[in-house]
């Protein structure tokens, strides 16, 4: 699958993000758009909102059901996104992307408050992404460039989970993907 233009993307988003998200009390959409304002609130980079958007667009590309990992199945879906968005979009998005699964590992090592109030499904998901890192593990994720960026982004992605928050829909977002799209 290929996108050529940030409409599409945002169409796919639309059309495909209305499904369940994985356990969770939101829709893929919801999660993605709470992200976002979440980010935005923040006053972050416009790079750091369009990967807080687009994180879990990996999610709507494979064709797996909504309860994958509990078959025991990891999509890899932060590696599905970056594949797709890394001809358009540049690394100061799609890095923080392709890192927010590592960052929710780190932060399991990092902070055992952290790995207990994941909820039911982050939990799942984690053991089927390796588990909480090891010190090594932890000092290689760190030293990579845009790092933090993505332990933001994860701290964004867990607290986008709420039913019904009112937030900008995504079509708010298209002038800031077309300044970052090339």
């Amino acid at each position: 699958m290929t996108f050529d233009t940030p409409e599409e993307l945002l169409a796919l988003m639309v059309g495909r993000g209305g499904d369940s998200y994985f356990g969770e009390p939101v829709t893929v959409l919801e999660h993605c758009l709470q992200s976002a304002f979440f980010a935005a609130e923040a006053k972050s980079s416009p790079a750091l909102i369009a990967a807080a958007l687009l994180h879990d667009v990996g999610h709507l590309l494979h064709q797996e059901s909504e309860d994958i990992a509990d078959q025991g199945v990891d999509t890899r879906h932060e590696e599905l996104a970056q594949h797709l968005l890394d001809r358009h979009l540049p690394a100061s998005v799609t890095e923080p992307i392709r890192l927010h699964v590592a960052a929710k590992r780190y932060l399991c090592f990092a902070d055992s408050a952290y790995l207990n109030a994941l909820s039911p499904s982050s939990a799942l998901s984690l053991r089927l992404q390796g588990g909480p890192m090891s010190s090594e593990e932890a000092n290689a994720f760190l030293a990579q460039p845009f790092a933090e960026d993505a332990v933001a982004l994860r701290h964004w992605d867990d607290e986008a989970k709420i039913p019904e928050l009112p937030v900008p829909n995504a079509d708010t977002y298209l002038p800031l993907l077309k300044t970052l799209w090339r």
